[in-house]
């Protein structure tokens, strides 16, 4: 039944052997490895319970700061427009007030010019005719000889 053992059946025995003492010497390692892993587990646990609040709370800031922006687009589209219409104001303004005031000043100029022709045309006149009473004094400060 059980005849004499050959030598295949020794190498057999040898390799089951080394077999049971690699699985021996892996058990430490690989109980090592699994609390590893399980401490592994635990901090990715820990991880997210600590890193979903945070997120959340990332994603309402930026939902009002989203908010916010959009109240500023409304309130600077809003200056813009106040800019504009103070510019259009500005000109209406201008051309509304200015212009009378430059036709009144051109009016002014056109009368000084048209007095300072008189008079200069007063005076080569009675400069021509001898009426020195009519000329303008060159020197007012000095008597008249009519005066003395």
């Amino acid at each position: 039944m059980l005849g004499p053992i050959t030598l295949g059946q020794v190498a057999g025995m040898i390799a089951a052997l080394g077999f049971l003492v690699l699985v021996y010497f892996s058990i430490k390692p690989l109980q090592k490895l699994c609390k590893v892993l399980d401490r592994l587990t635990q901090s990715l646990t820990e991880l997210t319970e600590h890193t979903l609040p945070a997120i959340d709370e990332a994603v309402k800031t930026v939902a009002q700061a989203n908010q916010q922006v959009q109240k500023l687009d409304v309130i600077t589209e809003a200056a813009a427009r106040t800019s504009e219409d103070i510019s259009a104001m500005t000109t209406l303004i201008t051309s509304t007030v200015g212009a009378p005031f430059l036709a009144a000043r051109r009016g002014a100029e056109k009368v000084r010019d048209s007095f300072q022709k008189f008079t200069g045309s007063m005076q080569s006149e009675a400069e021509i005719n001898g009426h020195d009473d009519l000329a303008a004094p060159s020197d007012s400060s000095a008597p008249s000889a009519e005066t003395e």
